[in-house]
């Protein structure tokens, strides 16, 4: 439920006038121009559609590995096909995961057809060390725009973000 009020995205070049390198944004339940209602009734709702038929959520990478603008590249199309695939079609139930320690979320270790570098995307950095610092940056900037937005909600989302 963190990430989805989150609704995490970027504005790209060619998308959005005036934009020449992405630019973190984010967009309340992945689509706040168009919630008539308040986030919250619409996170309510998924949470008991996710209760009621056991369903699993996955966040899938589909923005930039490798290094900030300009260095890294967009995540590969052809990988993010083969993980929503795997995840769709249950090929991902029972494998091994690691823990994000500083996002909090699940990671598969491995997953069949696509590099395991890029499920761990601070292997993909030229520099590992600019990869902690912008990943705590970004985390720093999920944690500001929930307790701007959402600091009313429940413990439980709201410790479910970046551990800071």
């Amino acid at each position: 439920m963190f990430y989805f009020l989150s609704g995490f995205t970027a504005k790209l070049a060619g998308t959005e006038i005036g934009v020449t390198e992405p630019q973190p944004t984010f967009s309340t339940c992945f689509g706040q121009p168009f919630l008539a209602q308040h986030p919250k009734v619409y996170a309510r709702m998924l949470d008991a559609k996710l209760e009621q038929h056991g369903a699993t959520v996955w966040l899938l990478n589909t923005g930039w590995t490798g290094g900030p603008f300009g260095e890294g590249e967009r995540m590969p199309i052809q990988a993010t096909r083969t993980m929503l695939t795997a995840a769709l079609s249950g090929r991902l139930d029972g494998v091994d995961f690691r823990t994000d320690a500083l996002f909090g979320f699940q990671v598969p270790t491995a997953v069949p057809g696509v590099e395991s570098r890029l499920l761990d995307p601070r292997s993909t950095w030229r520099d590992p060390e600019e990869y902690d610092r912008k990943a705590r940056a970004l985390a720093q900037l999920f944690a500001d725009n929930f307790a701007r937005r959402f600091g009313d909600v429940g413990e439980s989302v709201r410790t479910a973000g970046p551990n800071l």
